[in-house]
């Protein structure tokens, strides 16, 4: 079974394929529940998953291998990813279990580990838990009587929208508001709609019938297109889509036009900086956020720290440096005066706290800075490592002495995706562009040749 397991967000594969098999899901839960057995007590996991039709098999090998190693498994069913970061502290669990591939298509499943502290596990607990997949645990397995049992919770939509709902002044009401959710017939569909509704918005829910194979299909953070036509058809007041496991956000504003991240951490810190509670002097990005938003920043005399890409490594700078709002360009927004990862119904909260305070349209108030010409693009790769070839290394050297100090290059494989994704930014919009298609080429012919 050796192999890679672990990337930038957990175990993620297609669902019966090396590694999110049903074996290696058993053999995760039973290495995860060794892994976190402290003291003599009754020791317990929250599991929770999306609604991707493979859930079923890897939710059932996880119980097995936690219950082998011990641990007691409280099973959620289908909830977004932060509300079982915020039931690990709450129902005072030893671990959280999200199965979900997050904005990845059905047939993709994956696995997300929390520790205790609602966090996502670093890259030491990660390796470590790694190095056991392909041992022997056998004789560290609990014995005959000292085996786990699972049982379904029950309340924990309820628990979730009571602490989203929290998340705003006691006396702020949405009433006034029609509001259009795309739940991306994920984890959200029914809590989603539910919070806002209760929060007194008119709510219109979209993309909130699961079948299995629908999660993420043509809808949700990924693919707003259906969201910008219906806020365009009921005349809503703004969009909120939501990703397959709702922690990522993407909001459309009155006019169906998308808001970007950057604009989204923009609007956020400026109104915790006025009101008082940013901490830190600052927001945490990551290498993919816009210099504009880092040039905004700087206007308030507030800085941009910026990461390698992946939330959990926002979350560990924001944890180290006592800064309280972070995120990614790509709508996953870290809050963590109230969560401990990426929030999407929470983080669309705080923009309508922001419309309702200020009373002025979307549009308005997301356009905080003009962004500085970005182009991303992802080539695909069927394996090697084509960076490490000496004439893609030329033409990225070559790349950055052209953009000089009034741009930046990001060149890195991802974490989740056969692909290598080549983004450069500065202000000469056409520099950009040839910057980028130069470095495309290459990385396309070298895979070609191999």
């Amino acid at each position: 079974m050796a192999g890679s397991y672990f990337g930038t967000d957990g175990i993620r594969g297609r669902a019966n394929r090396f590694p999110m098999t049903a074996e290696v899901a058993m053999r995760v839960g039973m290495a995860a529940g060794l892994s976190f057995q402290r003291g003599n007590h009754r020791h317990r996991v929250v599991l929770g998953k999306d609604t991707r039709l493979s859930g079923y098999m890897i939710e059932n090998a996880m119980v097995s291998g936690l219950c082998a190693a011990g641990m007691d498994v409280f099973l959620l069913g289908p909830i977004p990813t932060p509300a079982v970061a915020m039931l690990v502290r709450s129902l005072r669990a030893d671990i959280g279990v999200m199965i979900s591939a997050s904005h990845n298509p059905y047939y993709d499943n994956g696995i997300k580990l929390f520790g205790p502290d609602g966090y996502k596990l670093s890259d030491e607990i990660e390796e470590r838990i790694e190095g056991m997949l392909d041992k022997d645990i056998d004789l560290a397995l609990a014995d005959s009587d000292g085996l786990g049992r699972a049982k379904r919770v029950d309340g924990v939509h309820d628990r979730y929208i009571e602490f989203a709902k929290r998340t705003l002044p006691r006396s702020m009401s949405l009433s006034g508001l029609r509001i259009v959710v795309d739940c991306a017939n994920g984890a959200a569909y029914k809590v989603a709609p539910e919070a806002l509704w209760e929060l007194g918005a008119e709510v219109v829910a979209i993309n909130v019938e699961p079948n299995g194979f629908n999660i993420n299909k043509e809808c949700g953070s990924t693919h707003p297109a259906g969201l910008q036509k219906k806020v365009h058809e009921v005349r809503a007041d703004i969009g909120i889509a939501l990703d397959g496991d709702a922690d990522r956000v993407v909001i459309v504003d009155e006019n169906g036009a998308i808001v970007d991240g950057d604009q989204i951490m923009a609007l956020i810190a400026e109104s915790w900086h006025q009101s008082g509670r940013l901490a830190g002097g600052g927001v945490v990005s990551t290498v993919m956020s816009n210099l504009g938003l880092e040039r905004f920043l700087g206007d308030m005399n507030l800085q941009l720290h910026r990461t390698k890409v992946g939330d959990r490594y926002v979350v560990e700078h924001m944890r180290a440096h006592g800064l309280n709002v972070g995120g990614e360009q790509s709508g996953h927004i870290v809050l963590s005066d109230f969560s401990t990862t990426g929030d999407g119904l929470v983080s669309a909260l705080q923009v309508l706290a922001c419309i309702k305070r200020q009373n002025r349209p979307v549009s308005e108030l997301s356009k905080k800075f003009a962004p500085v010409p970005q182009l991303l693009k992802n080539v695909h790769i069927s394996g090697g490592k084509p960076l490490e070839e000496a004439p893609v290394k030329a033409a990225i050297e070559d790349a950055r002495h052209r953009l000089g100090k009034a741009g930046r290059l990001v060149i890195r494989p991802s974490g989740t995706e056969p692909l290598i994704r080549v983004m450069a930014e500065g202000d000469d919009q056409q520099l950009v562009e040839a910057v980028v298609n130069d470095i495309v080429e290459v990385i396309s012919e070298t895979r070609s040749a191999a």
